[in-house]
């Protein structure tokens, strides 16, 4: 018995010492970061704007910084190179998908081109269903009409309240236009109304969402006290998408009744197409994938588009001058009683630089989504250790010095004459990520967003209510999932020329 227990003594140990030497290796090899405390680890340090306190932190600890957050490894990248060796180097062991709490209290982790593992096949199908039904070239020029008649009913709108000498809420505005685009996309049908207010409830439906999606989350820390909700958060997301689910589902249960008593196949929608595949004993989606396919198309489709436009109409009303030779060049390209086409926008260089320069500052999704390590992998010369949680900070990038001439103030003119695009092959800028993971809405978001706002800046000037002047204008903003403007934009629109109604 003695020999006995002092073999597996030494056995023991010697797993013991294996065990802590590896460790500290890793350890030796992790990127640096801010001490921890006992427990918490570095939560005290993350605040309400995480994107912002992580910025700070790198500035200290450099691009690539390792967190302790509760019991979740973290590592935050805040430099193009490091963005670089995570987007395309390593995006293969790096696209996994670290779920939040609330994402997984609704299950959309496991129906959901956004948060499912590329490795998986349902991932490669509702990926492939998205970009081909929706966002290819095809199906993008297809509805080009579409966007143009939701241009000028945004144009007619705001036109009366010129009239009326109204300011006019620059966010309620943009949302329901790009809600109305995507809505008769999927389903062929308006959901918003200038004048109603159901469009603000689903407007704040949709923030919700995205809010409950993307604040921290105790639970995301500690994964036993999910149960708790401390943040609410999982009640927020319940009850924000089971609202959104009952809408889809009344248009799929409509299109089904309907299915057998029409044969007009001239005016198929992307749910028309989705419900086709459900059909037959070896349907490829059934009505979950789609509930889901469609809150990630509402999700990342609306909010994200109307509050570049938002931000972008924020900035330009807070650099006068800058607004001023944006419209000069608009008019100079349209003509003085014309109407914005899309194709006039390639003739655009200081618009396009400036929707360029609104998501260097304003990146709609500040920290990208959060990415999962699949296996230990080296990011200059660092160990991003297996299931870590890598968070790729876009709004630190962005503002950084050592890549960009006064980093914070707003100046489109850096674009002119440059390659440099949102496309995901310049890492120095990529709001929309890169690599498997860019967002499949790339090609329709941008077009939407320059479209809005040539529209806006073409047959109105604008003014800032209640006498503010525009080196005072709050540009204080929200996190969520995506990045807000706290107080929404109030604008008076003065009306330049006849509208073409």
């Amino acid at each position: 018995m003695f020999l006995l227990f002092c073999f597996l003594s030494s056995c023991f140990l010697i797993f013991t010492t294996a065990r802590f030497r590896r460790s500290s290796c890793q350890a030796a090899t992790l990127p640096p970061g801010p001490p921890r405390l006992p427990i918490i680890g570095n939560i005290h340090q993350i605040g309400q704007n995480p994107h912002r306190s992580l910025a700070d932190l790198s500035k200290t600890y450099g691009p690539i910084m390792s967190l302790k957050l509760g019991c979740l490894n973290s590592v935050v990248i805040g430099s193009p190179e490091a963005a670089r060796e995570v987007l395309k180097t390593h995006d293969q062991i790096l696209s996994g998908r670290k779920s939040t709490n609330s994402i997984r209290s609704i299950n959309h982790h496991e129906a959901s081109v956004a948060w499912l593992p590329p490795s998986s096949a349902r991932w490669r199908l509702l990926r492939k269903l998205s970009a081909s039904l929706m966002f290819s070239p095809q199906r993008i020029e297809a509805t080009k009409a579409l966007r143009m008649k939701k241009m000028q009913e945004l144009v007619n709108f705001v036109s009366e309240s010129s009239e009326r000498e109204e300011a006019v809420d620059i966010s309620r505005v943009s949302f329901i236009t790009v809600l109305n685009i995507i809505s008769n996309i999927l389903f062929s049908v308006d959901f918003g109304s200038y004048d109603s207010k159901t469009s603000n409830e689903f407007q704040d439906t949709v923030i919700g969402t995205m809010e409950a999606a993307g604040k921290p989350d105790a639970a995301d820390y500690f994964p036993f006290l999910g149960f708790l909700d401390l943040q609410g958060n999982r009640k927020s997301m319940k009850h924000c998408t089971e609202r959104l689910f009952r809408v889809f589902r009344g248009f799929m249960d409509a299109k089904i009744a309907l299915r057998n008593e029409s044969t007009d196949v001239s005016n198929i929608d992307f749910l028309d197409s989705l419900l086709a595949l459900t059909q037959g004993d070896e349907s490829e989606i059934d009505s979950n994938d789609i509930e889901h396919l469609l809150l990630d198309m509402f999700a990342a489709g609306t909010d994200t588009t109307s509050s570049t436009v938002e931000w972008a109409m924020a900035e330009l009303l807070k650099n006068p001058k800058r607004m001023a030779k944006a419209q000069a060049e608009i008019d100079s390209v349209v003509g003085q009683n014309g109407v914005v086409k899309e194709t006039d926008i390639s003739e655009m260089p200081y618009l396009q630089a400036v929707v360029k320069e609104t998501l260097r500052l304003h990146p709609a999704v500040p920290l990208l989504l959060p990415r999962e390590a699949e296996g230990d992998v080296e990011i200059l010369g660092f160990t991003v250790p297996k299931d870590a949680q890598v968070l790729v900070n876009v709004w630190a990038i962005g503002r950084d010095p050592n890549v960009w001439e006064n980093p914070t103030r707003f100046e489109p003119e850096r674009f002119l004459g440059k390659e440099i695009d949102v496309k995901g092959k310049d890492c120095e800028l990529t709001p929309f990520g890169a690599g498997r993971r860019i967002c499949p809405g790339l090609p329709l978001a941008v077009k939407i967003v320059a479209l809005m706002l040539a529209s806006l800046l073409y047959s109105f000037d604008w003014k800032l209510p209640n006498g503010v002047v525009s080196e005072d204008l709050d540009m204080e903003e929200t996190f969520g999932i995506t990045l807000h403007k706290t107080n929404t934009l109030h604008a008076i629109p003065v009306k330049k020329r006849a509208i073409i109604l």
